[in-house]
C-alpha cells in the first residue's frame, strides 16, 4: 500500500482517480481548491485510507508532502478554451504551479511523481502516429504551459526522484465531475438534448482519444513500475484516432434514435494531431480498454436516468468565466470585510 497525493482531486479525472486507487487499497491525499464542489468528495468520506488537502497547488509547501510515496500532478485550468480565458493565469497554475509542486515534492523526499500532460503539445503534426519523441509544437496557452512543466519537471528527475508524465489524449467518458467541454461527452449530450450535432472545422482535422478510467489506469501502471522503467519517460495515453467527422457518425450509430449532423466549414481551432500510444503498451504493459461506443451508451443512459449533473460547471470556460465573474462582483461590493 502507498500513500499517494492527487492535486486536482476534485476534477474530472482526478475524482476517477482517486476511487480507483482507494479501490487498489491506497491511502489517498485529495489536494484541491475545489472550484466544482467539495461535494464531490463525499462518497469517500468514510474511508479511513482517506483525507482531504483543501488548498491551491501554488501554495503547497513542503511539510504538505512528507510522508507521500507518489504525487499525481493533475492540477490545471483545464482545455484550451478555458486556457485561452486568461493566459497569465494560465501560466500560473499550469506551468509555475505545477513546477512548485514538483519541486516541493522534491524537497520532502517524496521518490514519485507523475505529471498529466497532454497530447496537444503536437498542435498541429506533420506525420501520423506522433510519438513520444516526435518534436512538440503547442499552439495555444493551454499547450505551451503544460509542455512548459513537462520540460521542467523532467529535468528534474534523479537517482532519488522518479519523474515521469503522461501525455493524455482528449479524454471522454462518465465521471463524478462531469464534463461536457469534451467532444465525445458534447458530442453525445447535443445528441441527447437537441437531436443534433455539430461537427465544426470541416471534421477532417484527427484527434486521440482515451476514456477517463483508461487515463486512471496508466497513473496506477506507472506508479507500479520499477523506477527505472519509467524515470524521466513521457507516455502517449490513448486508445484511438478519430478524424472529427467520423467520430460523429460513432456517436450517432450507437444512439438508439436519430440524430442529425451539421458540418461547418471552418473555426479558429487548428489542432490536428494523430498519437501513438506504443509505447505504454511495450514499457507499461498497458492497453486502453473503453472506446468510444461505451462512453456514449454510459452518457445516454446517465443522461436518461438524471444521474448526470448538465449545468454550468461541466463546461469548463463557463464555469471559470463564472468564477472570475463572482469574484469581481464580490470584489465591487465588498467593504470591511462584510458583503452587506
Amino acid at each position: 500500500m502507498a500513500k499517494i497525493l492527487i492535486t486536482g482531486a476534485g476534477g474530472y479525472i482526478g475524482t476517477t482517480l482517486v476511487d480507483m486507487a482507494l479501490d487498489a487499497g491506497h491511502e489517498v491525499v485529495a489536494l484541491d481548491r475545489f472550484f466544482f464542489g467539495e461535494h464531490l468528495m463525499r462518497d469517500f468520506l468514510n474511508n479511513k485510507r482517506f483525507s482531504v488537502l483543501k488548498t491551491d497547488i501554488r501554495d503547497v509547501s513542503q511539510s504538505d508532502l512528507e510522508g507521500i510515496d507518489v504525487v499525481m500532478d493533475l492540477a490545471a485550468l483545464s482545455n484550451d478554451p478555458a486556457g485561452n480565458l486568461n493566459p497569465d493565469l494560465t501560466t500560473s497554475i499550469n506551468y509555475k504551479g505545477r513546477a512548485h509542486v514538483a519541486e516541493a515534492a522534491k524537497s520532502a523526499g517524496v521518490p514519485r511523481y507523475i505529471l498529466a500532460s497532454s497530447c496537444s503539445v503536437y498542435g498541429f503534426g506533420e506525420s501520423t502516429d506522433l510519438t513520444e519523441e516526435s518534436p512538440a509544437n503547442p499552439l495555444t496557452e493551454y499547450a505551451t504551459s503544460t509542455y512548459r512543466a513537462e520540460q521542467h519537471v523532467m529535468e528534474m528527475g534523479d537517482k532519488s526522484f522518479c519523474v515521469s508524465a503522461t501525455r493524455n489524449a482528449t479524454v471522454f467518458g462518465l465521471a463524478r465531475r462531469m464534463r461536457f467541454d469534451l467532444v465525445v461527452n458534447q458530442m453525445t449530450r447535443d445528441a441527447v438534448q437537441k437531436g443534433r450535432l455539430t461537427v465544426m472545422g470541416g471534421g477532417e482535422q484527427w484527434r486521440p482519444l482515451v476514456h477517463v478510467r483508461d487515463v486512471a489506469r496508466a497513473f496506477m501502471a506507472i506508479a507500479e513500475q520499477p523506477t527505472g522503467k519509467v524515470n524521466q519517460q513521457l507516455f502517449n495515453i490513448g486508445r484511438d484516432n478519430y478524424q472529427i467527422r467520423a467520430l460523429a457518425f460513432t456517436v450517432r450509430e450507437n444512439l438508439p434514435f436519430p440524430v442529425t449532423i451539421e458540418t461547418l466549414p471552418d473555426n479558429n481551432d487548428r489542432r490536428n494531431y494523430n498519437a501513438s500510444f506504443e509505447k505504454a503498451r511495450e514499457v507499461l504493459g498497458y492497453k486502453a480498454k473503453y472506446d468510444v461506443a461505451f462512453a456514449v451508451n454510459e452518457i445516454y443512459q446517465a443522461i436518461k436516468k438524471g444521474d448526470v449533473d448538465l449545468g454550468s460547471r461541466t463546461v469548463t470556460v463557463e464555469w471559470y468565466r463564472h468564477l472570475l465573474d463572482a469574484q469581481q462582483i464580490v470584489s465591487q461590493v465588498e467593504l470591511n470585510g462584510r458583503i452587506l
